[in-house]
């Protein structure tokens, strides 16, 4: 058995609380808050209690999925990305920006969640944007 701590800061939010990941014999098995951190000061939401499980969840999505004829199929990368970009076009053309929101990770970085707003604010013309930090 190979049980190792990994320290690391958690991703849900911006308060930088830090935890140590749990593995054993190489799969993410448990989070522990860190005791030194004086961010969390040994404690942590139960976001971040459960942080290890969306990691190697079966329901995780791994491929892009693209309804057609009714039902969700698997789909390239390419293909769900071109899909993607030409709805979100032909949205904005046929009722404006405003007509579109968008909503980000609170598993993304602060400066990720950045350069997106910046994204749909330039590049689709809308304020419509939200983020689920917060919950």
């Amino acid at each position: 058995m190979d049980l190792k701590f990994t320290r690391t800061t958690c991703p849900y939010c911006g308060c930088g609380c830090e935890m140590l990941l749990e593995t054993m014999d190489g799969k993410l098995v448990g989070t522990l808050p860190s005791k030194t951190n004086p961010m969390n000061q040994g404690k942590l939401c139960i976001k971040g209690w459960n942080v290890h499980e969306f990691v190697q969840s079966p329901n995780r999505l791994t491929k892009p999925l693209i309804r057609k004829n009714g039902e969700l199929q698997e789909a390239s990368w390419d293909e769900a990305l071109d899909f993607a970009a030409s709805r979100l076009k032909e949205i904005k053309d046929a009722h404006g920006g405003d007509s579109l929101a968008f909503l980000t990770s609170a598993k993304c970085t602060n400066e990720e969640n950045y350069l997106f707003q910046k994204f749909c604010r330039v590049g689709f013309g809308t304020n419509n944007i939200d983020h689920c930090a917060r919950l």
